[in-house]
């Protein structure tokens, strides 16, 4: 599939603004610029950068609600953080905060929420440290491609027990990380269908909390 193909194939899964797709489009570019010195994602996935990561980011919108303050945990390249940040720009008071750690790709987050004018703060920590530390609110916690269920509830635990729920972007083991979380975590569970990956899945979370 040429760029171009894969371009028109993500739209197709997306509703969003001509501005939108705009920015989306600068964002874009800034990866492929980017990519050749700082490797920011799997170099295989530059040909399907529409589908494999904006679309991918972009469809956990219909599943927000209400949030207007996020925290997208390893969010690596901008995915899905800074997407939903970019598709949200404009919506009164939403904002994402986006944490990742490495200096390379925190940098360029910088650069895409700067040229974009995306509503995002860019939180250069270990996401423990930024967990234990953070007082405000929060509505929804997010992550993609960064550890098992039970691992990121572990880090987001301080976040989930203000009542804030997760999205978390899984492939096609959810149900095994489903059950090894359950062993250790009380929580109520919904899977969605990923629109872009027909083996993955989108795990929405509430009322997380570790079992006794």
């Amino acid at each position: 599939m040429t760029p171009d193909a894969d371009r028109a194939q993500a739209l197709k899964y997306m509703t969003v603004s001509r501005e939108t797709v705009a920015h989306f489009d600068a964002y874009v570019d800034l990866l492929l610029r980017w990519q050749k010195i700082k490797n920011l994602v799997a170099p295989s996935t530059l040909d399907r950068a529409w589908t494999r990561h904006i679309a991918d980011s972009a469809q956990l919108l219909s599943h927000i609600g209400n949030a207007k303050t996020v925290i997208d945990l390893g969010s690596g390249a901008g995915f899905p953080g800074l997407v939903i940040a970019i598709a949200s720009i404009g919506v009164p008071g939403f904002h994402v905060h986006l944490v990742e750690a490495n200096g390379r790709k925190a940098s360029f987050l910088r650069e895409v929420a700067r040229v974009t004018g995306a509503p995002a703060t860019i939180h250069a920590v270990r996401i423990e440290d930024f967990t234990a530390s953070w007082k405000g609110p929060v509505d929804l916690v997010t992550a993609r491609a960064l550890a098992s269920i039970s691992a990121l509830l572990e880090l987001s635990e301080d976040l989930l027990k203000t009542g804030a729920r997760a999205l978390f972007l899984k492939g096609q083991d959810v149900e095994a990380e489903l059950t090894q979380a359950s062993r250790y975590w009380s929580m109520q569970t919904e899977l969605f269908p990923s629109l872009t990956d027909p083996g993955g899945q989108i795990v929405s979370i509430t009322a997380a909390a570790r079992r006794n």
